[in-house]
């Protein structure tokens, strides 16, 4: 018979391990604390977590991202507001024209005056949507970061039908491209991800 046979039911029994700080036991002084059974440690303030870093405060370019997507709301207010002053002064468009007694000419002119809504609407619901993502910034995850890359795309569409509109549609797609890019950076990437406690 052997001590080293595992299957000896006879063999000297193993070696447990000597207690030491921990749960359950006082903390010697000058000794780390050690985290509790089954709650792993979260990680400090400004140190790496899952192989990327915990910022504290909201990095440059996410900020500068932010500043820009208020830029692309508000020209979004402009715009809303040129195609308002349009709708106004519609109607009194039509009478000048004198298409007043031709009803294929009036059709034409309500479906002008559709489109114009539309792109009122459009342009307000665009602004909106702008604001809500501009306040999610502070305390959002990484889904306002893809929603902002895809409010930035469509930015950049909108931008392209609001060209006439005293090159407020080039600003637009100009500052859309910034916000895409600044967005898909690994920094504004970790602000979104960091872990919230």
């Amino acid at each position: 018979m052997s001590f080293g046979d595992p299957n000896n039911p006879y063999g000297q029994p193993p070696q447990q391990p000597q207690p030491g700080p921990g749960y359950g036991y006082p903390q010697q002084p000058g000794q780390p604390a050690q985290p509790g059974y089954g709650y792993p440690a979260a990680p400090p303030v400004g140190q790496p977590y899952g192989g990327g870093y915990v910022p504290t405060q909201m990095p440059g370019i996410t900020r500068a991202a932010q500043i820009l997507l208020a830029v692309i709301a508000v020209a979004h207010v402009i715009i809303a507001a040129v195609y308002g002053v349009a709708l106004a002064q519609w109607d009194e468009l039509v009478d000048e024209a004198g298409i007043a007694g031709d009803v294929d000419a009036e059709q034409f002119a309500d479906l002008g005056k559709g489109v114009i809504v539309f792109f009122v609407g459009l342009a307000s619901v665009f602004a909106l949507l702008g604001l809500i993502l501009l306040l999610q910034y502070a305390k959002g995850g990484s889904s306002v970061r893809v929603c902002s890359i895809v409010y930035a795309s469509f930015a950049i569409v909108s931008g392209i039908f609001a060209l006439g509109i005293y090159l407020l549609g080039l600003l637009i797609i100009v500052v859309a491209i910034l916000v895409i890019v600044f967005c898909a950076k690994r920094a504004s990437a970790e602000w979104f991800r960091r872990p919230r406690y």
